[in-house]
């Protein structure tokens, strides 16, 4: 998977008018069916000025979803450092994840992942790189702090992190990202967190509220 050339926050017009325009065709298209030179077009670019910006289809793709994850998961806060209430900030952190999950931009792209990542494993492994991974990266260096602390005891930061966002993947997900009515409430969304947090403040035996 290529590197993206460009600071993720660099918000120049021709790189968001080619962002913009690559999210549509892939959306509309698929990934396999958009070219390149499709992206240069409907972004009114060059092919000169798309490459300048991204050397390819899946560092593009990439910088897709890391701005989502950018602009929705990883919002300042999400990882507050002086955490009072282990609860409520696991609450915090795993309600911001479900809604991100949930929200339209996100089920589009990870359906389209699905259906194409096997013809082009690039894509999926762009997709894990800047998106789960990066997620669990920084959850993973939360709970170790919350550990050291001794808010919660871990052994290993890393699978906690893993074990935590699988908790926020209930049925409920699987249901929005199949469209199966009805959609998520948002009595089942703060259900589901509470139950996920509930569930892992029990096995990580939080010495300050256990």
């Amino acid at each position: 998977m290529s590197t993206p050339s460009h600071p993720p926050h660099e918000a120049s017009p021709k790189r968001q008018a080619i962002v913009a325009a690559a999210a549509r065709l892939f959306m509309a298209d698929g990934y396999g069916k958009t070219s390149m030179d499709a992206i240069a077009r409907e972004a009114a670019v060059s092919k000169a000025t798309l490459y300048a910006h991204f050397a390819s289809k899946d560092q593009l793709f990439a910088t897709i979803v890391g701005d989502a994850c950018g602009r929705i998961a990883l919002q300042d806060g999400t990882f507050d450092t002086g955490v009072t209430d282990m609860r409520a900030a696991l609450a915090s952190i795993g309600e911001r994840l479900l809604r991100f999950l949930l929200a339209a931009e996100t089920q589009a792209i990870q359906r389209m992942v699905i259906a194409e990542s096997q013809r082009f494993p690039e894509l999926g492994a762009a997709f894990l790189a800047v998106g789960p991974q990066t997620f669990l990266s920084h959850l993973a260096e939360w709970l170790a702090a919350q550990s050291a602390a001794g808010r919660i005891r871990i052994a290993d930061p890393a699978v906690a992190a893993d074990q935590f966002g699988a908790l926020l993947r209930p049925l409920l997900f699987l249901r929005a990202l199949l469209s199966v009515p009805p959609a998520p409430s948002e009595a089942e969304i703060l259900a589901n967190v509470d139950a996920a947090v509930s569930l892992f403040l029990a096995a990580c035996a939080a010495r300050s509220e256990a």
